[in-house]
């Protein structure tokens, strides 16, 4: 089975740096490293001349905005044009354990998205993180499944899919049709992506064994430097699956006094006097 890691960067450059090295390190090696620089011309001399080798695909902003869907779709096409029959994704602020690889392709099914899981670090130690030092400094969600090596868990709530880390084969991918490009800017698409996925069949997996460690960086919770992007994509997850996602950071904006929610349109907006952002009509 040939695998290809899709990575999405824009900045972040120390943080995809040390993937490259996990992943160099790992007990499997990636057949392909496809990196889709997203309006970030430094990316390619950075990556190239490393291991494993870098494949990188090159895309523009999307109204000013990263075009998180597109970009996947992108690297995912790249990846089945050099011959992959797995595709793996990962954040480009995630480190792969040395097992996350083959652990990955040892549960590789059709029919199957997989998440292995994703544990987070502290800010990193001076010098930077080590690599062998990852597993014990990390800490897993604590809202997400964590199997024992080996261990793969069926049936897995659609709803907890994150694109932090996740695998599915080629034949899979073209059988779910790759993410919605109505989607820019943060937010909504990875849930759109699992709630397709689900419509069409295609069961979730939670798999041990396939440890990604996501580097700290500095946020907000709720993510308030993202709250239009979220209104607008929530919108339009609205129109397309008749419910609101990420209601969680809705609701925690709504607390903020950052957003509103109008009952009678079904419809979220800005605090500020504006317009309400109603899910567009059905084409």
């Amino acid at each position: 089975m040939r695998t290809a890691v899709i990575t999405l960067a824009a900045g972040r450059h120390r943080h995809l740096l040390l993937q490259q090295d996990g992943l160099a390190r790992g007990e499997r090696v990636p057949d392909h490293y496809v990196i889709v620089s997203m309006d970030d011309p430094d990316i390619e001399p950075l990556a190239t001349g490393r291991e494993p080798a870098a494949d990188v695909v090159t895309l523009p902003l999307a109204d000013g905005r990263l075009p998180l869907a597109a970009a996947r779709n992108a690297g995912a096409a790249r990846a089945m044009a050099l011959g992959a029959d797995l595709l793996v994704f990962l954040d480009v602020d995630c480190v792969p354990g040395p097992t996350l690889l083959d652990s990955y392709v040892n549960a590789a099914h059709d029919w199957a998205l997989l998440c292995g899981t994703v544990a987070y670090l502290p800010p990193p130690p001076r010098g930077g993180y080590r690599l062998d030092e990852l597993h014990d400094m990390a800490r897993p969600h604590p809202a997400r499944p964590v199997p024992a090596h080996g261990q793969v868990l069926r049936g897995g709530d659609p709803h907890l899919f994150w694109s932090l880390s996740f695998a599915l084969t080629a034949r899979t991918w073209r059988h779910v049709g790759g993410f919605c490009e109505d989607y820019t800017g943060y937010g909504g698409e990875d849930t759109d992506f699992a709630a397709t996925a689900a419509h069409r069949g295609v069961d979730l997996w939670w798999v041990g064994g396939a440890p990604a460690y996501h580097q700290h960086h500095p946020t907000h919770q709720p993510p308030v430097q993202h709250i239009d992007d979220i209104l607008r994509n929530g919108a339009i997850y609205k129109r397309r699956w008749g419910s609101w996602p990420m209601e969680g950071w809705l609701r925690a904006f709504e607390a903020r006094g950052l957003a509103v929610y109008d009952h009678a349109a079904d419809a979220w907006r800005k605090a500020e006097p504006g317009p309400l952002l109603r899910a567009p009509s059905a084409p």
